[in-house]
């Protein structure tokens, strides 16, 4: 069964986003969306993991137990095995509940640009990411700024948006896949005429 609403995928090993979660986003989207709902809402950010625990069998686990994924997306997100391996999974998700072949079912993966979407690969694009960049301050004191009013309201209209995708979720089933993709080479750079 789903043990979890929400699934914030992000790359570990970036400080500041990792901070910036901590600190300002998971807790925002964890309390917004626990307001609006009549069941409890859980959110799964990797902090969670208990200390012991075998790490990527966690990671797993509470992915096939998420009902939505959001990923906190930066350049290097996507040259990172677990960030895809947790995006690529929900993605095989969405094929396995569409009505036709080739085509993707209910949207499963509510992706938020963290910094610089220039280099984000064009299927991850196709996604409309929201832009979350003017917000993106790891600091705590962040929460004083006038600008905090903003990002709350940012935080209130993706709770609604995934309100929407968490309702609107196919049925558990035992047998979601984790797909284990490694990196995609990065494109060419362009050499300038001169």
């Amino acid at each position: 069964m789903y043990e979890y609403d929400v699934f914030i995928s992000y790359q570990r090993s970036a400080t500041d986003i990792s901070a910036w979660i901590r600190h300002h986003f998971h807790p925002r989207l964890t309390e917004v969306l626990d307001n609006n709902r009549y069941e409890d809402v859980r959110v799964f950010f990797d902090d969670q993991v208990r200390v012991g625990a075998r790490w990527p069998a966690e990671l797993s686990s509470a992915l096939q137990r998420s009902r939505v994924l959001v990923p906190v997306c930066s350049p290097k997100y996507f040259r990172d095995e677990w960030c895809l391996t947790e995006w690529h999974s929900m993605a095989a998700r969405e094929e396995l509940t569409a009505a036709a072949p080739g085509e993707r079912g209910r949207p499963l993966i509510y992706p938020v640009i963290f910094c610089d979407s220039r280099h984000f690969p064009a299927w991850a694009h196709a996604r409309r990411p929201r832009d979350l960049q003017q917000w993106n301050h790891p600091f705590e004191h962040f929460q004083a700024a006038p600008a905090y009013l903003d990002f709350n309201q940012q935080i209130k209209q993706i709770a609604a948006e995934l309100e929407e995708l968490i309702e609107r979720a196919p049925e558990w089933r035992g047998d979601w896949p984790v797909r284990k993709d490694g990196p995609e080479p990065p494109s060419q750079a362009r050499m300038p005429r001169f």
